[in-house]
């Protein structure tokens, strides 16, 4: 199947050319034709399979007619809202809307926090078609009144299991009270769960399902190893590895914010070129980060879970996972960063014996066990010993030579007599008191209280026999 089957505009099918694509992926074939009736859709896919070209492509088809180049604001107001668990994956969606809707005269723009609200207002106020936004910074704006979603037609929830995780569908439910109630509910999520289901049921209207592939499954692309070493070793065999396999660029994740931090800095101190990447940075550092990592100006991204979804890197080799995730749905959308659009990948997990359990709850999600590999030409150290403590020498015989003993040998034939002689002992110097510091030294005459002084009792008297001699 193509693409021109689907039913797309030829200026949307020009824009698919440019970007190389020809043969839709099974997730596309599947939503497009659901998408373009109007229908609302619930889908699941593997990462990378294409779900963001999914919705992104019917959308821009059917607001194809509402186009309009007027610069007046009121002729471009939001039709289509998309809702994203974070900025990296609004960032991502707003790119794909850009660049398949390069030939339509429509709008859009992307909100989110951590940047200044001025430019997003301006951008608001002059009008746009599509909005991609987090939830948190939607309802400052929709707090500020300066969004309107009145005329809203579509709304798409991307990543949805990723929000319920996050806490936002308190936010998510504030945000569809705002909304017509008659739209398009669009759902797009790597996994499928109870939790999601219960909440397609509140927002979706009668959906379509799509299930190109079973719910929390790997792609067949991606190569996964595991890699058994001491917690205390794995930054010793991330260097290893990266060095011999060779790994000339990949995603490292770690549990935490702090971890990411220390370990780029043990990759760069060992020379190698890595940046690190998680909610602490700044939204600028974040941003320019990853086009340095996209640039192949980073060899090595080192970032927490925030990095598991939403970022789309062309022919990625490698993903590597530093510690094991605690949710075992994450590490599906970890190891999707790689072997993504039908490329070969590989993910490697350096798993220590604590992470046994992560590892068997991993296993069972996707049904599958993983296969051990032994590094090559990487010795295992010994943990340090600590410095053992000093004994006293001793003789040939045994005897210690502290005590200095020394033995008396009679001529032949007789019994030995031994003896003791021991030193005798210095006494230590005693060390002299020292001087207070209201000692005559420091004053041109001794404190009070020393002898030809008069004493502290008779200084009142003194004091008196001054008053009475003053006039």
């Amino acid at each position: 199947m193509t693409f021109e089957s689907l039913g797309l505009s030829p200026e949307i099918l020009r824009a698919i050319t440019d970007e190389g694509y020809t043969t839709p992926t099974p997730v596309q074939v599947q939503a497009i034709p659901l998408v373009l009736a109007g229908q609302d859709v619930q889908a699941a896919a593997q990462t990378g399979t294409g779900k963001t070209a999914g919705f992104t492509l019917p959308i821009l088809h059917r607001l194809q007619p509402m186009a309009s180049s007027s610069p007046s604001p009121a002729r471009h107001p939001i039709r289509c809202l998309v809702l994203t668990p974070t900025r990296e994956l609004a960032a991502q969606v707003q790119e794909s809307v850009k660049t398949y809707g390069r030939y339509l005269a429509l709008r859009s723009t992307v909100i989110y926090g951590g940047v200044a609200m001025p430019p997003q207002v301006k951008a608001l106020q002059a009008g746009v078609e599509i909005v991609v936004a987090t939830p948190g910074r939607l309802l400052d704006h929709v707090q500020q009144k300066t969004i309107n979603l009145s005329q809203v037609e579509i709304l798409v929830l991307d990543e949805a299991d990723r929000m319920l995780d996050m806490g936002f569908i308190p936010d998510i439910r504030k945000i569809i009270a705002l909304l017509p109630t008659r739209r398009q509910n669009l759902l797009f999520s790597a996994t499928f769960s109870e939790d999601i289901g219960k909440l397609s049921k509140g927002i979706l209207n009668d959906p379509a399902t799509v299930e190109v592939a079973r719910a929390n499954a790997t792609a067949m692309s991606i190569t996964q190893l595991i890699y058994p070493v001491e917690a205390e070793r794995k930054r010793a065999l991330l260097t290893h590895l990266i060095r011999t396999l060779p790994i000339p660029q990949a995603i490292v994740f770690t549990r935490t914010k702090h971890g990411a931090n220390r370990l780029c800095a043990q990759l760069e101190k060992e020379q190698i070129p890595a940046a690190a990447i998680h909610s602490d940075k700044t939204q600028s550092h974040r941003t320019r980060t990853l086009e340095q990592f996209k640039a192949g100006e980073v060899s090595i991204l080192v970032a927490t879970d925030i990095a598991a979804r939403g970022l789309d890197i062309d022919q990625l080799p490698f993903v590597v996972n530093f510690e094991l995730p605690h949710v075992p749905e994450d590490y599906v959308h970890r190891i999707g960063r790689t072997g993504r659009a039908g490329s070969q990948g590989c993910a490697i997990s350096l798993v220590s014996p604590e992470e046994s359990r992560e590892r068997q709850a991993i296993e069972s999600l996707i049904k599958q066990t993983i296969r051990e590999e032994i590094p090559v030409n990487f010795e295992v150290i010994e943990p340090a010993r600590r410095p053992a403590e000093r004994r006293p020498l001793r003789e040939a015989d045994g005897r210690s030579r502290t005590d200095r003993r020394h033995v008396t040998r009679p001529p032949e034939g007789e019994a030995v007599a031994e003896q003791v002689v021991r030193e005798p002992k210095v006494p230590r110097p005693v060390q002299e008191a020292p001087r207070s510091v209201y000692s005559h030294h420091h004053f041109s005459r001794p404190p009070l209280g020393l002898s030809g002084i008069k004493k502290h009792r008779e200084i009142p008297a003194l004091l008196g026999g001054l008053l009475k001699k003053a006039p």
